[in-house]
């Protein structure tokens, strides 16, 4: 048998995830966990500038509006942040009895 396109081998970074449907998996988890912390940080980040800018209000009104405004939304990014990984805890304790089930999947194959 003649192979038309030769041997494709996996770049280095990404070679360490493996073959199969677990290497996704790894991966996958890694970009999740890389989006969570850069939410936080944003979130943070965001916070931070707020309270600066509430501080600098000098008493006027759509400044500090504004600023209350953005203190708010930092907040509320940061519990829906958290709160996605409380529910997908909670909805995998219901379905599948355990709290990691939606946050840690095992994928079954052939040789499992």
């Amino acid at each position: 048998m003649i192979d038309a396109i030769g041997i494709i081998t996996a770049p280095g970074p990404i070679d360490k995830y493996g073959p199969g449907p677990e290497g996704l998996l790894a991966f996958l988890n890694n970009v999740l966990r890389l989006l969570v912390a850069v939410g936080g940080l944003w979130a943070f980040f965001n916070l931070v500038l707020a309270g600066y800018g509430f501080l600098g209000a000098s008493d006027d009104p759509k400044k500090m509006e504004a600023a209350w405004a953005k203190i708010w939304q930092s907040l509320m990014g940061l519990i829906f942040i958290v709160g996605s990984f409380v529910l997908a805890a909670i909805f995998g304790y219901v379905i599948f009895g355990d709290a990691g089930a939606i946050l840690n999947p095992v994928i079954y194959g052939p040789g499992a």
